[in-house]
């Protein structure tokens, strides 16, 4: 498979990049896109002069979405996995 070569701006900055797929081309340009109405977001509703601490700000954003949502797939997965073994436990009992 063909590499392709991407530029992305993030924060009016060219990056330039090496992806494996189409694919992979769509979700860096989409989260570039993401990135740069953050930054806009934070830029419009708060007072901050320096593109370090609005990209602080967006990294830190991106990462806690990440984080809560892998607690909350972990507490999903380990409810669910209680209620197989309950049901484990039931089919077991009813077929003694």
């Amino acid at each position: 498979m063909e590499k392709l070569k991407v530029n992305v701006v993030i924060a009016g900055r060219t990056y330039p990049l090496i992806v494996n797929s189409e694919l992979e081309e769509e979700g860096m340009r989409k989260a570039a896109r993401l990135i740069n109405n953050l930054i806009l977001n934070f830029e419009q509703n708060y007072a901050v002069a320096d593109k370090q601490d609005v990209l602080a700000m967006c990294a830190l954003q991106f990462a806690s979405k990440l984080e809560i949502n892998s607690l909350q797939t972990s507490k999903e997965a380990t409810e669910v996995l209680n209620k197989v073994n309950e049901l484990t436990h039931m089919l077991d009992d009813h077929l003694k």
